[in-house]
């Protein structure tokens, strides 16, 4: 990786998920979900972000999320299933990035709300285009992803460094 290459974060929420008599890990996706997954990957495709890593919650309904949307790229990253980012704070999943190894350029990160949406907040220190007003008129909702960018070390990333370079989300 070339120093003057940013590196990229994509905060992806997971997508619409069912209600049953479970535990709130174990809820799986509905079928809404199911559609908005998969719609959310080839988005993503078509982001051409080549990705190196990603890192899952190991909800039900991200794991279900990540297995339609993954199935949508081009090429499968390493994925690393992390306990740690249910129901994380947005300053427990900067700590767990920070973990991440520096020859991994572009990550992403599929876990859950208020945890995404105020990491994605707290990051982004500026924005291209319209993307932070659509964000913040959209929200966060499921199947909902933030592309950030920075440069240097993973360990590196902190409050308002990034930069929010796109949003997507199934209600736009």
């Amino acid at each position: 990786m070339s120093v003057a290459e940013p590196r990229r974060i994509v905060l992806f929420r997971h997508a619409k998920a069912d209600w049953p008599q479970v535990s709130d890990h174990e809820r799986p996706l509905a079928d809404r979900g199911r559609m908005d997954a998969a719609v959310a990957g080839r988005k993503l495709a078509d982001s051409g972000i080549p990705l190196d890593l990603a890192l899952c919650s190991t909800a039900v309904r991200t794991l279900e999320t990540w297995k339609l949307a993954v199935h949508e790229l081009p090429e499968r990253p390493k994925t690393v299933y992390e306990e740690r980012i249910y129901e994380a704070s947005p300053g427990e999943l900067i700590a767990l990035l920070h973990e991440t190894p520096d020859d991994a350029q572009n990550v992403v990160l599929i876990g859950h709300n208020p945890g995404i949406q105020g990491l994605a907040d707290i990051l982004a220190g500026s924005a291209e285009g319209d993307a932070r007003e659509r964000m913040n008129r959209f929200g966060f909702p499921a199947a909902a992803f933030a592309v950030l960018s920075f440069e240097g070390p993973w360990k590196s990333l902190e409050p308002g460094v990034t930069t929010l370079a796109d949003y997507w989300a199934p209600t736009e």
